[in-house]
């Protein structure tokens, strides 16, 4: 490659991130010690300090038992509270309208059955071809439940004709049909790192009479957000890919203020109804006229620690900051990309226009090179960990917290190496 390691360094002087706060897994090829790693989208390394705090809350355990519930230094009864406000102020929303709970399909099947209720008039669902696909199992399967055929009541929206991604005009007019009831798109589309117009889809959505809610698992702690402003309806993120809080670990939910102590429909459980008399173990729920509504089950305190462990971080940099390492880093990976690909059978099908993409570039791979062959080779002749996606993408999210300059220049050597260049 032209461009050289030692630019490469001499950026990562000036502008470093904050790698030391996090566990960067060791290579298993190349010549460097830490792999460079692109698979944030995926998984997120571990902050340090995750480790240490997570201890804390099992020594509670330890040494008080069930009093650990009003005792503990961190008390387990209030504890889902202590992540409420950092995750309002991560997207953009008020304390009221964001609770942390349960898995992110759990959650937007919860806020399913308050927000899909489909008429003989008005039943469809509008969401992504490219959709992650437990999101259109999800809405497939609520579609069913309601009676209706998945194939008739599913809308998916595909990019036109020889291009890899949907424009925004095309997204308001599918929207805007009488007979859609719920629009359901990921904020960022997990395949191409597309980062849809949120606000104008949103007030496309209600001016046609449509629910608009977001999968926000590519999007949060990935770009800024405004959900209470932005009018949206409800939203659901997992917290285990620019959130860092551990394989699996709990999601997120927003339902907006004008939703709340309304007559909804919502399953109930325990801990949806009010705190103060929680315990008095009444047959009825009393539900406060918050989020915490959609709860259910009693909250699993030790996958919540990580969870606040990551959102301190997010409040101590803030997300604004994050966001303008973010543009930096992939440009310059977008930059280093436009050196090798002309040669090669890669193209770049993330949007160019750096408003409309997060911290992610996918290539598609062309030709008989598959994309988790690629990956392996990546990571274990050359110690890069990207993340593919069968048969022929692959994807690269340089994540401002932890992602380096010089792992930039890591990843696109290795693929200069790894993939010949075309006849």
């Amino acid at each position: 490659m032209s461009s050289g390691e030692a630019e490469a360094k001499a950026l990562d002087a000036a502008d470093p991130g904050h790698r030391e706060l996090f566990d960067v897994p060791p290579a298993q090829g190349g010549r460097y010690p830490e792999v460079a790693y692109f698979a944030g989208n995926s998984l997120g390394l571990r902050p340090k300090a995750t480790r240490g705090e997570l201890l804390e809350d099992l020594d509670a355990w330890a040494t008080l038992g069930v009093e650990g519930h009003l005792d503990a230094t961190r008390p387990w009864l209030p504890y889902h509270s202590l992540l409420t406000e950092p995750a309002a102020r991560l997207v953009g929303a008020l304390p009221s309208e964001t609770v942390v709970m349960n898995s992110l399909t759990v959650n937007l099947h919860l806020l399913m059955v308050s927000f899909y209720r489909p008429t003989a008039d008005r039943f469809k669902i509008v969401i992504e071809d490219s959709a992650f696909p437990s999101d259109s199992y999800a809405v497939r399967s609520q579609a069913q439940f309601h009676g209706y055929s998945p194939d008739e009541a599913i809308v998916r929206l595909q990019p036109p004709p020889g291009e890899s991604v949907l424009r925004t005009e095309d997204i308001v007019a599918a929207v805007s049909v009488p007979d859609v009831a719920l629009v359901l798109l990921g904020g960022v589309n997990y395949l191409t790192g597309e980062l849809m117009d949120i606000p104008g889809i949103t007030a496309a959505g209600h001016a046609a009479g449509a629910v608009v809610g977001w999968d926000l698992a590519h999007a949060a702690g990935n770009v800024p957000l405004s959900l209470h402003d932005w009018d949206v309806d409800f939203a659901a993120w997992c917290s285990y890919k620019y959130l860092n809080s551990g394989p699996g670990s709990l999601a997120g939910a927003f339902v907006h203020e004008r939703h709340l102590g309304t007559s909804l429909q919502r399953f109930e459980g325990w801990w949806s109804t009010e705190q103060a008399s929680r315990f008095e173990m009444a047959p009825e729920s009393r539900p406060p006229a918050t989020a915490d509504a959609w709860q259910v089950s009693n909250p699993p305190i030790f996958a919540m620690s990580p969870v606040r462990t990551s959102l301190e971080l997010f409040d101590k940099i803030g997300i604004e900051v994050l966001r303008e390492r973010s543009l930096r880093l992939t440009a310059y990976l977008e930059w280093l990309l436009a050196e090798i690909t002309p040669r090669r059978p890669l193209q770049v099908i993330t949007p160019s226009d750096p408003s409309r993409r997060g911290a992610q570039l996918s290539l598609r791979i062309s030709g008989s090179l598959r994309a988790g062959e690629l990956a392996k080779t990546l990571r274990f002749e050359h110690g890069v960990i990207a993340d593919a996606r069968e048969p022929d993408v692959l994807r690269l999210a340089p994540v401002p917290l932890y992602s380096q300059y010089h792992d930039c220049w890591r990843a696109v050597d290795a693929l200069a190496q790894a993939v010949p260049e075309s006849a």
